[in-house]
């Protein structure tokens, strides 16, 4: 990452910002979900879809019937953003609390995938991150699904992370009150598979059974 442009400073806790790939890759990496921010003639539009990071690109998918897709796939400026939450961070008064968080945000145009092979790939890439290891499980995918999907990529040369970790900061006057203060930790994990009516007699397979 080069240096940090003016745009990619957060202007409150500046010096929580990261602008180097071993800070924001692992959050793009652990979060299924992003938001893509834009604007058309003057009326702001915030979009959330799942995404995939492989190498120094992002990528989603969507049809190519999709207003949204079509709009951002000319090229626009768009603004996307991520946020992992860990904790609720209580403290002794309403003021301070707060939360810890992992977050990434990222300035940059979308590169529509042409190539047929990089495009499946880019399928394969999120698949496999939604669901891991489940692309050679699935029926495969058919040459006229791949040309009703459009794929679009996203280079991560203007990103940054930002994140909070630790306990309250409490105001000094407040420390010895008798109200309780700490985390509360969240979490977002995988849950047990629960089949439907047409797999019910089907084994689970063995990319789901550690669920």
């Amino acid at each position: 990452m080069s240096a940090p442009l003016e745009h990619l400073v957060p202007s409150r806790a500046a010096k929580k910002a990261r602008f180097d790939s071993d800070s924001i890759y692992p959050i793009l990496d652990e979060a299924l979900f992003c938001t893509i921010s834009y604007s058309i003639d003057n009326q702001p539009f915030s979009i959330p879809t799942s995404f995939v990071r492989y190498e120094d690109k992002i990528y989603i998918h969507g049809s190519v019937g999709s207003h949204f897709i079509r709009q951002i796939a000319t090229g626009i400026p768009v603004c996307i953003t991520v946020m992992l939450v860990d904790a609720l961070v209580v403290a002794k008064s309403a003021f301070s609390h707060s939360v810890n968080y992992r977050s990434v945000v990222i300035f940059s145009k979308a590169e529509i995938i042409e190539d047929y092979e990089q495009k499946l790939a880019s399928f394969e890439w999120l698949t496999n991150k939604v669901v891991p290891d489940s692309w050679e499980y699935l029926r495969p995918v058919k040459p006229n699904e791949v040309k009703k999907t459009t794929a679009l990529a996203f280079k991560l040369d203007e990103s940054s992370a930002k994140a909070r970790t630790g306990m309250p900061n409490d105001e000094e006057e407040d420390l010895e009150l008798p109200i309780w203060s700490g985390l509360i930790p969240l979490s977002n994990k995988r849950l047990s598979p629960i089949s439907d009516s047409l797999s019910e007699n089907i084994s689970l397979p063995a990319h789901l059974q550690h669920l």
